[in-house]
């Protein structure tokens, strides 16, 4: 069976073999990044910050567990039905779309771990980016945690095979019309699955002129989750400041 939709990231995030594959991703990583941004922006008490395509909410639990008063949105159904298990008086989760502002102003906006760049339609790029304007305070700050393409695509590994649960998923990486594609095929009870995720590969001077029309103003980029300074050529992450 091949699951490859237009809008492929709302089948595929929607799956548990998606959350099965990506099962050891670094949460101590992820808590570091937090408190360094945190931090830095200098977010008041009890402060207010939408995670905007949270999944399963690892990043919103850190930050409310931190103090700040956290909204976790996701396209994806099953992914929000898990994260609502650690909700509070200060930790909600809701299905939403992020190409659309969410009913409130935040101190914060973060969009993590390159949620972005996921779209068929191009013009929801911007949709996004204009949505998150809408959602800051006057105080607000956004940010966007993209890859550096640059760095990805230089280091691209064409295909590999990784073993989770007994699921042998292989996986294969492209580059095509300007988007970063991997196939991901596998078998689970003798039948075939195959899914695609498809990114757009964007730069920096790409992020920069979707702020420019979005009339939102970047204020900082770093390279890595101690943010350190970013380097096209050889930093891991894109990691963009703006309000």
């Amino acid at each position: 069976m091949t699951k490859d939709t237009q809008q492929w990231f709302a089948s595929w995030f929607d799956t548990n073999f998606y959350h099965i594959l990506y099962k050891d991703r670094d949460h101590k990583e992820a808590q570091i990044f937090m408190d360094n941004l945190s931090e830095y922006l200098n977010l008041p008490e009890g402060g207010t910050v939408l995670d905007l395509a949270c999944g399963k909410g690892r990043h919103s639990v850190y930050l409310n567990g931190l103090g700040y008063n956290v909204t976790g949105v996701d396209l994806s159904e099953n992914s929000i039905a898990y994260a609502k298990q650690f909700e509070n008086d200060t930790l909600h989760f809701e299905v939403h779309d992020m190409c659309k502002p969410y009913h409130k102003q935040f101190d914060a906006v973060f969009n993590l771990f390159t949620s972005f760049g996921y779209f068929e339609n191009e013009d929801d790029n911007l949709k996004t980016i204009e949505a998150i304007k809408s959602n800051l305070n006057a105080q607000g700050f956004g940010v966007i945690d993209f890859m550096n393409s640059n760095f990805v695509i230089e280091h691209l590994v064409e295909q590999d095979t990784k073993t989770v649960e007994g699921i042998d998923f292989h996986m294969k990486r492209q580059v095509i019309d300007g988007y970063i594609i991997k196939t991901i095929s596998f078998n689970h009870d003798n039948e075939d699955f195959t899914y695609n995720e498809r990114v757009r590969a964007f730069t920096l001077s790409d992020f920069e002129a979707l702020f420019e029309k979005a009339g939102v103003y970047l204020l900082d980029v770093f390279g890595d989750y101690k943010l350190r300074r970013f380097d096209s050529k050889t930093s891991e992450r894109l990691i963009m400041i703006f309000k």
